[in-house]
């Protein structure tokens, strides 16, 4: 029997535990820290950091871990995967150069400019005069990205003169060397794709899956690390899937072994579906969170299996359902994101049964984090599957936030064709 370790402490990790865990290899999950919510049967929780890079190898080691598994970003930027096969260890993610995919926005602009992958005009700034001199040439609104990570909050899209010159002050006040992608807007429906890619370029591909930033109803608020989520994306159709799959993911893998860094792990391809078919928004090297909540219920087979024969260069045949809608709505702390407060109850497994829940920011039953827990159900529809996780969470006596359209795009759609 098999021992996996994953990699992180939210939501996207539990999911994660709990998909292993139904492989019929694995006996013991281990996440490291995880949080005080995974309770689950066969899930083990140990309090090392995950940017604790030799006690995370140590741990693998002393533990005898089969495989790794990295569920967040920042160990893989600060390059975990790369200290793990040193060690002799077997580890699924990319390498540091690999990662900078998601660590380093101007590095992947430079990747989709030069193997003419669709994408947005772009230019990287490194001053205030060199931003202020750049930013007139994109109009209004425009999008500025912070060039490193920033837990999925490091985008603004300013939509006046005045909104504009205040982010540039601000930003190189307190930072005055920063690097600064600047973007032109692009309009258009956005949706992500997560690709498994293996050694010698072999890929699976999940159901499409659509998020929700910002923090209020109706797309209102300040951005997020995500509001929640649902898969898959059945309004869009196979053909913008394939379309997408063909025009930027495979490109992408194929430019970074051109590049001398092939990339293997988990690829989110940000995109949006504009008037000139898909083009990148942005890429992760890692599951998305809330998107994992309800893509990765969706697989049916053995996880460990899939991942074994990626990591081997070997075509792994997944197998997906594709009868229900899955629906995840977060619970946040209140005055999430910007002051996060600490301390409300939070629902219990037999609170939300028989929905799932995940937990991310728990600690002794209380909340210790921005988001939460993620609650996920699913159904037939879209509406039906909307309608069963907010008739379950409605009836919670809780003091955590949440919005109420998750998963409206694809109602509204729905209710078209009734």
């Amino acid at each position: 029997m098999k021992k996996v370790l994953i990699i992180g402490s939210g939501a996207r990790e539990h999911a994660l535990a709990q998909t292993f865990c139904r492989s019929e290899q694995v006996e013991t999950v281990l996440v490291a820290p995880g949080n005080d919510g995974m309770q689950d049967i066969g899930i083990q929780c140990i309090a090392t950091s995950a940017t604790d890079l030799s006690g995370l190898v140590d741990l693998a080691l002393r533990e005898k871990v089969d495989l790794t598994f990295v569920g967040n970003e920042e160990p893989l930027t600060l390059g975990i995967v790369d200290l793990f096969q040193q060690a002799g260890l077997r580890i699924f993610g990319p390498s540091k150069l690999a990662a900078q995919l998601e660590g380093s926005k101007s590095f992947t602009k430079n990747i989709l400019q030069q193997y003419n992958i669709p994408t947005a005009r772009s230019v990287t700034v490194s001053s205030l005069r060199e931003a202020q001199q750049q930013v007139g040439t994109f109009g209004i609104p425009v999008v500025l990205k912070y060039d490193g990570l920033a837990l999925g909050k490091g985008v603004t899209i300013a939509t006046t003169q005045e909104e504009v010159a205040a982010y540039l002050q601000d930003l190189y006040t307190h930072n005055p060397e920063d690097k600064l992608v600047i973007e032109s807007y692009m309009a258009g429906v956005e949706f992500s794709i997560f690709s498994l890619v293996g050694e010698n370029g072999v890929m699976v591909h999940a159901p499409l899956a659509q998020d929700h930033k910002r923090r209020y109803d109706g797309d209102k608020g300040p951005n997020t690390g995500g509001m929640g989520a649902y898969s898959p994306v059945r309004w869009l159709g196979d053909e913008v899937y394939q379309q997408a799959i063909k025009t930027l993911v495979v490109p992408t893998v194929n430019a970074m072994a051109q590049e001398g860094m092939p990339f293997v792990g988990v690829l989110y391809t940000g995109v949006i579906l504009t008037d000139e078919g898909p083009k990148v928004v942005e890429f992760n090297v890692r599951f998305g969170d809330p998107e994992a909540q309800v893509v990765l219920p969706q697989f049916q087979g053995d996880f460990y299996q899939v991942i074994d024969e990626l990591i081997g260069g070997r075509q792994p045949q997944p197998r997906w359902q594709t009868k229900d809608v899955y629906v995840g709505v977060v619970l946040a702390a209140s005055g999430y994101p910007q002051s996060p407060v600490k301390g409300a109850a939070v629902p219990s497994v037999d609170d939300v049964s028989p929905l799932i829940i995940n937990y991310a920011g728990v600690k002794a039953g209380k909340a210790n984090g921005g988001r939460v827990a993620t609650i996920v159900t699913h159904g037939s529809s879209a509406t039906l599957a909307q309608q069963k996780v907010y008739n379950k969470i409605d009836m919670l006596k809780t003091e955590l936030q949440y919005r109420h359209d998750i998963a409206y795009q694809a109602v509204q759609s729905e209710n078209k064709r009734i």
